[in-house]
């Protein structure tokens, strides 16, 4: 959130999968792939949710080829465990027919990779290229398409390389058995099954996800969506590849986390410029109009960056002379809340860089937020980290396991206060575009170095704290152009913006283009759209006749322009705006038009 206008832009580079003919094959080479031409049906594939059918039209090469239809949240992911020779150079090539239709190879011990095609029409060839790691012995490939996409086909797969075979070589283990589904929570389910002798790890698979690695013979599976039934299957991995795949297992998560704070289905949420003035005018408390469902006090600062020691005062009253009392501001928080509204403290915003480099600073972090919560009686916490705040550590690729000590200590604190004040603690967050969208093209520096470290960095915490988050609205503004999940970039100021960013959130996406790596979706209570009260409050502002038609695409598919999204959402949240102030200042033009678009008097 800006205390002035500012403008964030990225400058980055990024390695994607490419459409190209592959380099010829060496002369011991061989194609290791099983039923490449799908000539023997499906045998050596599995295909997610029954996506997947062999057809005799069209096809490439033979008789046969692979037809697989996305369906909802499956996107049609169909693959096989090949065994490869460690350290190793092979390239994995297919021929694919339909728009967004992936191939890419997983589990390669160094860089995992993909390619993809955007448009239909003929038959065009994928390749893509790798080495395996010094342990590698087996990789899994795979094809899939995209969600909302028609039926797309893959035929004459292809891994051409060093053949691994010859006598004495070990044979795959046998089939898990005895897999069970536990302990399901609103996003995650413990799986377990009986060892296999011979098997040294094995694999976890779950409907379109990515084959889950792991060494034991129990997993919990994280990322899952709440409210929601999972089929899981598990193979047995050894040197000379993976088992046949287990039976099937279901499981079903709980209700979601994070609640909904007590909220109205459809929330209003701004934030009220309460230590500080900035030509908008300050704002009582016991004047913010009943059209705020959630109050951001903004802001609590550090001390010092590191510090992680937060204060929180007032506005002083020469900068605001009709500032209240504290006393005054304790009774108008109260009353706020018996009328139904949420009041919570907001840490950071532009001017407030906080970095929790240490465990030592991120309890003065937690300590610090709880004195404020306790002092004025608030009722949760909005993140709003923004600058140099977050950033990825070198080498910290993986959104699911954050490495960076700055991104592990706030995942730990913000769970801490969630701990200290129970489950009607609210939790919001506001980020920019830069450390969110942008993830879908770059994250972290990359894995060649070079990028903005701090592209997509929110994407941990967020993840890590889905089943705690009450609240996340993006700020759809200050932003530089961002590519979209129909791969065109879009820019802030009109209904499209808006449409395409939060259509990301609910839809998930792959981080960096990495297939195996995808951002779950939110669920639509979670959602918010972050705009600008007026044009004075922020870059990108948008008219209420743009905000309505976003409002229309996103939870009737109507008025959505040339988008398309990726489903329907009358469950979207509602709105945030930076800020309160500047809605007062613009006459109220921001509120009243939410009011007005969901029948609300106020």
């Amino acid at each position: 959130m800006r205390r002035t206008r500012s403008l964030l832009t990225a400058v980055a580079l990024a390695a994607a999968g490419f459409l190209a003919a592959g380099p010829p094959a060496a002369a011991a080479d061989a194609d290791l792939v099983r039923n490449g031409g799908f000539e023997a049906g499906l045998d050596g594939w599995s295909c997610s949710g029954g996506s997947g059918a062999t057809v005799t039209a069209p096809v490439h090469g033979g008789s046969s080829a692979l037809k697989a239809t996305p369906a909802g949240q499956d996107n049609a992911r169909c693959s096989q465990s090949v065994t490869v020779k460690p350290d190793s150079t092979y390239t994995l090539g297919a021929w694919v027919q339909g728009a967004y239709v992936y191939l890419g190879a997983s589990g390669t011990g160094t860089t995992d990779v993909s390619a993809w095609t955007q448009s239909p029409g003929a038959f065009k060839q994928l390749t893509t290229t790798f080495r395996t790691g010094p342990s590698t012995t087996s990789v899994t490939v795979h094809t899939h398409g995209w969600y909302g996409q028609p039926a797309h086909v893959t035929d004459d797969v292809t891994l051409v390389g060093p053949d691994p075979g010859g006598p004495g070589q070990p044979r795959p283990p046998a089939a898990p058995t005895g897999l069970t589904a536990s302990a399901a929570s609103s996003s995650s389910v413990l799986l377990s099954w009986t060892a296999v002798p011979g098997a040294t790890s094995y694999t976890v698979h779950r409907d379109g996800a990515a084959p889950l690695p792991v060494t034991a013979a129990s997993a919990t599976v994280t990322g899952l969506a709440a409210s929601t039934a999972y089929t899981f299957r598990v193979g047995a991995v050894n040197a000379a590849g993976e088992s046949p795949l287990s039976a099937p297992v279901s499981a079903t998560t709980t209700g979601g986390g994070g609640g909904g704070g007590g909220l109205p289905a459809h929330a209003l949420v701004g934030y009220l410029h309460t230590s500080f003035a900035n030509g908008s005018g300050y704002v009582r408390m016991a004047d913010v109009p009943a059209s705020w469902d959630v109050i951001n006090l903004a802001f609590g600062e550090p001390t010092s960056v590191t510090s992680g020691d937060i204060r929180f005062r007032l506005c002083p009253v020469a900068e605001c002379p009709n500032v209240e009392s504290p006393a005054e501001f304790k009774a108008a928080v109260k009353a706020k809340q018996a009328a139904g509204k949420k009041v919570l403290i907001s840490i950071g915003g532009q001017n407030g860089q906080v970095q929790l480099p240490t465990t030592a600073v991120r309890d003065t972090f937690v300590s610090s937020v709880g004195r404020i919560i306790d002092e004025y009686g608030l009722d949760g916490l909005d993140i709003d980290f923004e600058g140099h705040s977050l950033s990825l550590a070198t080498g910290d690729t993986d959104f699911r396991a954050p490495t960076t000590p700055g991104i592990v200590n706030l995942i730990s604190a913000v769970k801490s206060l969630k701990a200290r004040y129970g489950p009607g603690f609210v939790l919001t967050m506001a980020p920019e575009t830069f450390f969110v969208q942008l993830g879908y093209q770059f994250y972290g520096s990359g894995p060649w170095g070079g990028q903005d470290p701090r592209a997509g960095a929110y994407l941990p915490v967020i993840h890590a704290l889905r089943d705690d988050l009450t609240l996340l609205h993006v700020q759809d503004y200050n932003s530089g152009p961002i590519m979209g999940l129909d791969n065109q970039y879009h820019s802030m100021g009109g209904a499209d913006f808006h449409i395409a960013m939060t259509d990301m959130l609910l839809t998930g996406f792959p981080v960096a283009g990495n297939t195996a790596r995808v951002f779950p979706a939110l669920r639509p209570e979670q959602v918010a759209i972050g705009l600008p009260a007026t044009t004075n409050a922020g870059n990108g502002h948008t008219s209420p006749a743009e905000v309505t038609k976003a409002l229309n695409c996103l939870t009737k598919k109507t008025d959505c322009g040339t988008y398309q999204t990726h489903g329907t959402w009358p469950g979207l949240r509602g709105l945030m705006t930076w800020s309160i102030n500047w809605d007062h200042f613009g006459g109220r033009e921001f509120s009243r038009n939410f009011d007005a678009y969901y029948g609300r008097t106020a």
